[in-house]
């Protein structure tokens, strides 16, 4: 039946059970998948996407119940199934073989005891009649065919020896490996630097043409799915807001929150003063009601006011000065002895001026991290000096060093694995304030402490009352603002924010970013922003050194960089980012 729909959604609603009693995290959603489609599924995390994903899949938790809906799944010679009236056996028979996903982070999706080929045969063999030697053939013939290099090594390799790019085509080849007729793709670009994230997409359209698969695309990045989706489904709380052809859909977005999540992505084109978000397009009832806001004007920062700026940050003397950095990290043998070193960071030279922004981007890597700790010391340069304020902060004793922490700072990617998850948000922004012994010569120090930490809460946009609370009780924009409020708790004059919103959705991403600039002009801040993603380095950045393989590739203004790059690399760079076509 080619006209009908592979996989249809009627009705579904699902419910969780918490302590204080049911909660509905899908009303009443309905789809359709066309054969040998793409159906894009968009929103903000807790929106209901992978949720919906995962009631396709019979994957919900115990908690999870569905109260309503159906899911009906159309195989070419037999009557359409109700997937939600199957039993645990019979959608095992479905699952893996006729449905396939793929999950967001494969490195917590592959078991890391077992090697890659190793779960690859066993997913071969669970569903199809073959002999363990033609399966491992099977599935290295599946290697090759997303494109991992050497094929046959990877066969042998486990989880932790591949990259993340690599690890992501491994779960691909497990996913298609019993051509599935759908294939539900949960975030599977994410984490991933915008190279290898394009290379992913054009290999999942390869592996669809190739196939005649259906796919299932869920992300939080209309950008992503414009470049992949015939359709989208634009979800909020639950629910559907906007459905539609792609073209149509961002030529022409109804919804203010479509609105808001096509505005609120950086731009290569233009650089705004602050980014429009969510907050701007639409307004929520007591009702819980979306009412739609004026649209927003969006300040254009000039060239003459970027070149303005510039003239007076570079008119003093540098904040920081970087000479011959060289970072090498020892290869260990057999028996731990060195067998060589690699290259990490290999002989760079760069100045960061007092107030200024400067955007270090290139694929993960490439020595943008190790640059950052090895400013902040808190890995061990080879060889090189970083000078600050004057002085070669290499030469410090740990006393001197001690002082320095005050003075520079450090923002992570990961704000949960950066909070102690037994100390509550007060304490952990309250700790460095007792560690450099600040307000110790005032009457009392500790309500001094207390009343600075709430001060900071409220600058970064949370209440008070998450003095007393703990991390897992927040979303992770609202963990990466106290993240920020912690690392300006010494005053610093310089922090590095290392992927800071790479894995934040991109409303919650310009929400933050615009938080670091008011940040840096109130607090008169000098950054040192990482990213993977030109787009957002452009945004934040006065000058960008792009990075590649240890060494410095260009460095110049973001304006230059991004309107006439010099080197190939950078240009491969611009060309991944995500952009949005229309027919």
């Amino acid at each position: 039946m080619p006209d009908r729909p592979i996989l249809s959604i009627n009705n579904l609603q699902v419910d969780f059970k918490n302590d204080e009693g049911l909660v509905t995290a899908i009303h009443d959603v309905s789809l359709e998948l066309s054969r040998g489609k793409t159906l894009g599924i968009v929103g903000e995390s807790g929106s209901g996407k992978s949720v919906t994903a995962l009631a396709i899949m019979g994957l919900l938790s115990q908690t999870a119940r569905v109260r309503n809906g159906e899911i009906w799944f159309s195989l070419d010679d037999q009557s359409p199934v109700n997937l939600l009236k199957c039993n645990a056996e019979q959608i095992r028979l479905y699952r893996g073989d006729r449905l396939a996903m793929i999950f967001q982070e494969p490195m917590t999706s592959l078991n890391p005891l077992f090697t890659c080929g190793y779960q690859l045969v066993e997913t071969i063999q669970l569903h199809q009649k073959l002999s363990t030697a033609a399966s491992k053939t099977r599935a290295i013939e599946l290697l090759g065919e997303v494109l991992l290099p050497e094929p046959a090594q990877i066969f042998n390799r486990y989880p932790h020896e591949l990259s993340g790019g690599q690890l992501q085509r491994v779960m691909i080849a497990i996913a298609i490996s019993c051509n599935p007729l759908v294939l539900i793709a949960d975030e599977p670009t994410t984490a991933l630097d915008v190279t290898i994230q394009a290379e992913i997409l054009d290999l999942l359209k390869k592996l669809q043409t190739n196939r005649q698969m259906s796919i299932l695309f869920i992300t939080h990045d209309l950008g992503v799915i414009a470049q992949i989706a015939d359709q989208v489904a634009v979800m909020y709380k639950g629910e559907i807001v906007e459905y539609g052809n792609t073209n149509d859909i961002f030529e022409q977005p109804q919804h203010p929150y479509t609105k808001g999540l096509i505005a609120c992505r950086p731009q290569m084109e233009t650089r705004l003063q602050l980014l429009p978000t969510i907050s701007d397009f639409m307004e929520i009832l007591p009702t819980g009601e979306a009412i739609a806001k004026s649209t927003p004007s969006s300040e254009i920062v000039t060239t003459d006011q970027i070149a303005q700026r510039l003239q007076v940050l570079h008119s003093k003397e540098p904040l920081l000065k970087v000479k011959n950095l060289r970072v090498e990290f020892p290869l260990r043998g057999v028996w731990g002895e060195t067998k060589r070193y690699t290259v990490a960071v290999n002989d760079i030279s760069f100045e960061v001026y007092a107030g200024e922004t400067l955007g270090l981007v290139g694929e993960s890597g490439c020595g943008k991290t190790t640059t950052g700790k090895a400013i902040l010391q808190l890995i061990k340069p080879t060889s090189g000096e970083v000078w600050f304020e004057g002085k070669n902060v290499l030469n410090f004793n740990h006393r001197d060093r001690q002082r320095l922490r005050r003075d520079l700072q450090v923002v992570f990617q990961d704000p949960f694995g950066s909070l102690n998850p037994r100390m509550s948000i007060g304490d952990a922004i309250a700790e460095p304030l007792e560690i450099h012994d600040f307000y110790s010569n005032r009457r009392q120090p500790q309500k001094e402490r207390q009343e600075r930490v709430i001060y900071l809460l409220k600058r970064v946009g949370l209440d008070k009352s998450a003095y007393r609370r703990y991390p897992h009780e927040f979303s992770g924009g609202q963990r990466q603002r106290i993240c920020i409020a912690r690392a300006l708790a010494l005053s610093p004059r310089l922090i590095i924010a290392d992927e800071s919103v790479s894995a934040l959705d991109v409303s919650v991403q310009a929400q933050v970013l615009n938080l670091l600039k008011e940040l840096q002009a109130e607090f008169e801040l000098t950054y040192i922003f990482i990213s993977h993603d030109l787009s957002v380095v452009k945004f934040m950045s006065d000058r960008i050194m792009v990075m590649n393989q240890g060494k410095i590739e260009e460095i110049n203004t973001a304006e230059a960089i991004c309107s006439n790059p010099q080197q190939e690399y950078t240009r491969k760079l611009i060309n991944a980012i995500p952009k949005i076509h229309f027919a």
